[in-house]
């Protein structure tokens, strides 16, 4: 199929040479390069709440952002009207912002090359709205049912279709279809008047709706659930260091915090990273090897291009505890001479790109998981948790363990609340004595906020055994 017939073209009413007259306009007052990011955006939620659906919403919106790079200067105008004076206009505005002195030799448009990750027939977002408003309504009546002690519900479900076209100056045309849809569950447990206790599941990733046939909303909401009721019978969090052990799958989010973050090369080519200037250094146990990669079919962090319209990739960060490469987007492989790694990415096309993470995590080890706890005669192990922050330059971070155990003589025993985990992330890693054999992923539920913007993420980790860590406790 030509790029003319193609449903990209329909959609944005454009043609090849459209684009390239667009992005001439963007470089003429000067510069390195130039971008345009095409959008148009299919959505739909829907949440309940004390058993009612309290909302629904359906929407579309559509833009164009255009980006001019200029050594270090970058100029970026959008529009969310697609006519050919708006785009030339918010072109001629980039252009101003980054005018320079240099010159982009004339360029032809090719269709650049990309994987098929997620090769949905069906988007969730073109179903029948009905079959999704079911699915928050199973959750609710499957959390309720679990145990009388629960009292309060939320499910949410969420999904959108995106259509992306990029082109750039370099040449290079790229166009994706993605789609994306999430089902969150909440439940609140209280016994005999007590304070009440949260658990919280859910997962999804570029999929279509069947996803949830196999990882059933039934499925969510009783995870959420126990975890809920668990926690009633919680004791009050150590406090002090002491060996903390992670479970495997979401306690990724602390790697992807305390870790991932700092290797964005925006933050190491400012040198504001506590791992700037630290390449080929070890900065970590050998132990130790973290991946970000944004080809595993139908993740959620996944994208066949990034938002710069480069193929993604397996990004090896740090191996055998040696820092390998940092996650670049154009702007900071350019200035930096490096390659990039297809990590460029925005929320949407009102948004500048930046180097961000797609599914980050550390590959399996040797360990059994169980061999793993009992090698701890006392500690905390980490099943899962909330929210948490990171100061990229000290690489200092903070995390809220929602479901932790005490480990005593090698056994896990009582489950403990309000537990903190405060370290640093390149020192936290040389402390992992053992990485267990059992590799999993988060169920699909990652976002990641940076300066702003939010996008769709994946985590994951083995079993792991962090020998000192500070723990903040009340008890």
């Amino acid at each position: 199929m030509q790029f003319s017939d193609s449903i990209f073209a329909v959609r944005f009413g454009i043609t090849r040479h459209d684009l390239e007259a667009y992005l001439a306009e963007a470089l003429s007052h000067g510069g390195d390069y130039a971008d345009l990011y095409f959008e148009y955006l299919l959505t739909s939620g829907m949440s309940i709440d004390e058993s009612m659906v309290k909302s629904a919403a359906q929407g579309v919106s559509m833009g164009v952002g255009i980006r001019v790079i200029a050594g270090e200067r970058t100029g970026y105008a959008y529009s969310d009207d697609l006519s050919p004076e708006k785009i030339r206009k918010a072109a001629h505005v980039a252009a101003y912002i980054a005018s320079g002195p240099a010159k982009v030799d004339k360029f032809d448009l090719n269709e650049g090359v990309r994987h098929n990750l997620y090769p949905v027939l069906t988007a969730p977002t073109e179903t029948a709205f009905a079959e999704r408003v079911e699915l928050v309504k199973r959750a609710d009546r499957a959390a309720r049912a679990y145990d009388s002690r629960i009292f309060q519900v939320q499910a949410i479900y969420a999904d959108n279709l995106r259509y992306v076209l990029v082109a750039t100056s370099d040449g290079v045309l790229t166009m994706d279809r993605q789609p994306l849809a999430r089902l969150s569950v909440s439940a609140l447990a209280r016994e005999n008047g007590g304070v009440p206790q949260r658990g919280h599941a859910g997962g999804g990733g570029r999929v279509e709706l069947d996803f949830f046939k196999e990882k059933t909303p039934e499925h969510f909401a009783t995870e959420a659930a126990r975890e809920a009721i668990v926690m009633l019978d919680a004791v009050n969090a150590p406090a002090g260091e002491m060996t903390v052990v992670l479970g495997p799958g979401w306690p990724g989010i602390l790697l992807h915090e305390a870790v991932g973050h700092g290797l964005e090369a925006d933050f190491n080519r400012k040198g504001v990273s506590a791992f700037s200037g630290r390449m080929g250094q070890k900065v970590a146990s050998e132990l130790c090897t973290i991946i970000d990669d944004g080809t595993i079919n139908s993740r959620r962090g996944s994208l066949n291009v990034d938002d710069e319209g480069n193929a993604t990739r397996r990004n090896v960060l740090i191996e055998n505890g040696v820092l390998r490469g940092y996650l670049q987007d154009k702007l900071s492989s350019t200035l930096m001479n490096e390659a990039p790694t297809g990590s460029g990415r925005r929320e949407s096309y009102a948004h500048i790109p930046m180097p961000r993470m797609t599914n980050t995590f550390m590959l399996a080890g040797e360990s059994d998981p169980e061999e793993i706890i009992r090698s701890v005669p006392k500690g905390l192990y980490c099943v899962n948790f909330g929210g948490g922050q990171v100061d990229i330059t000290s690489g200092n971070f903070v995390f809220s363990a929602s479901e932790s155990y005490l480990i005593e003589d090698g056994k896990l025993t009582r489950p403990v609340r309000n537990a903190t985990l405060i370290g640093n992330g390149p020192e936290a890693l040389k402390y992992v004595s053992m990485v267990g054999n059992d590799l999993r992923l988060d169920e699909g539920i990652g976002v990641c906020g940076k300066e702003g913007q939010s996008v769709p993420v994946g985590v994951g980790i083995p079993t792991i055994k962090i020998d000192r860590m500070t723990v903040g406790g009340t008890a």
